[in-house]
């Protein structure tokens, strides 16, 4: 598809968040008489879900502790709910697990959940969440847990079949995704505003405006957009944190094993739902050698292929070499053991399975922001991010 010369809307990046905006942006011009779909391009420098969207765990969850951030996730949920057969979206729910050091802040969450509409379940009380997973799954045996909260919404979808599912949604509505165009530049005007996208490929001049949704490269077009690396963050006490960078890089840790995925079923044979345990308990592998005493958390779920999941992210120091991604990161070497140990402190029907695991790339390296927390804005007159 030849590169346009002029195009209404200009999009970076065909990820999840990329492609969303394409598809709910075409339905939108469309439904209020502004335009159509062929009125925007979204540029990808590979092919769609390339990045972090192709490979993820997938998992649609609201257990945040922020109230914009539920509200918002309540949004997202209710959109994969919409159509769970294009987008590839298994609603099986997610139950979260803490110790009693992250009891309140389960409870807060479950308050605001109720606040807003999101179905789940808060159950308190170590017995009484022993016996809530029990009639899930009988062989539960995790220690150390003394609050449930158990979404009934959320789930998980196939990550790379989710986002082909949104690729035809956009270009079923006559959005042109680009493939193999990289974004180089910026032609920024004298009020700020962006008039032109440049590529390896040709710029395009901007009728209205650009979302940049570039995943994990969001440093490097921050950077071209001529916006600072260093920021000044001003706490609601009054305190001011000076020249924190705006952006660091975070390693994620996921892996899989091998196994009959019907394994892994509840004790009605159901599909089960993703499930993220922290607890402060002692993690001792199988034969009894010592993980670690100190608090620990996992989080998994039912792939095509076995069990997914994953634990706490690395910090990286510095910058990263994003490409070829994600070959160029890998998990802390003690991963697996500590993963898979976890997995068997929950469920006796995964003892032994460190047998079973898989070094497979189901996590990269994401792009933080300076609160950790996605930017939905304005970062220029006319771009959005």
């Amino acid at each position: 598809m030849t590169l346009p010369s002029i195009a209404p809307y200009v999009i970076v990046g065909a990820g999840i968040h990329g492609l969303s905006t394409a598809y709910h942006l075409a339905r939108e011009l469309r439904s209020r008489g502004f335009g159509a779909g062929e009125d925007i391009v979204v540029l990808e420098k590979t092919e769609p879900g390339a990045g972090a969207s192709g490979i993820a765990c997938g998992v649609v969850r609201n257990n945040y502790f922020q109230p914009a951030m539920s509200e918002l996730m309540q949004a997202c949920v209710e959109v994969w709910e919409s159509d769970p057969v294009a987008y590839h979206y298994n609603s099986v729910g997610y139950i979260a697990l803490g110790p009693d050091v992250q009891e309140s802040d389960l409870v807060a969450t479950h308050e605001r959940q109720e606040r807003i509409g999101y179905r789940s379940t808060l159950i308190t009380g170590e017995r009484e969440v022993d016996a809530h997973m029990k009639e899930l799954f009988p062989d539960w045996r995790a220690k150390g847990v003394t609050a449930c909260l158990h979404e009934h919404q959320g789930g998980f979808a196939f990550n790379r079949d989710s986002v082909l599912g949104l690729l035809g949604k956009a270009e079923a509505e006559g959005v042109r995704v680009l493939t193999g165009v990289t974004v180089t530049g910026f032609d920024i005007r004298g009020d700020g505003s962006v008039g032109a996208v440049v590529t390896d490929a040709g710029r395009i001049a901007v009728g209205e405006q650009v979302v940049v949704a570039p995943g994990p490269w969001a440093k490097g077009l921050w950077r071209a957009l001529e916006l600072p690396d260093h920021i000044d963050v001003r706490t609601p006490s009054g305190e001011v944190a000076e020249d924190r960078p705006m952006w660091t890089y975070w390693n994620l840790q996921e892996g899989e094993i091998v196994v009959d995925p019907s394994s892994f079923a509840t004790a009605d044979g159901g599909a089960p739902p993703v499930i993220h345990l922290d607890t402060d308990a002692p993690l001792r592998s199988d034969d009894g050698a010592l993980v670690t005493d100190e608090l620990w958390g996992i989080y998994f779920k039912r792939d095509r292929h076995g069990v997914q999941g994953g634990a706490a992210p690395l910090e990286v120091d510095g910058d990263v070499e994003l490409d070829p991604y994600p070959s160029t990161t890998d998990v802390d070497p003690a991963f697996p053991d500590m993963w898979c140990a976890a997995l068997s402190h929950a469920m006796s029907r995964f003892e032994g399975c460190r047998a079973s695991y898989r070094r497979a790339r189901s996590g990269g390296v994401g792009a933080f922001t300076v609160d950790n927390f996605p930017v939905f804005d304005y970062m220029r007159p006319n771009v959005y991010t």
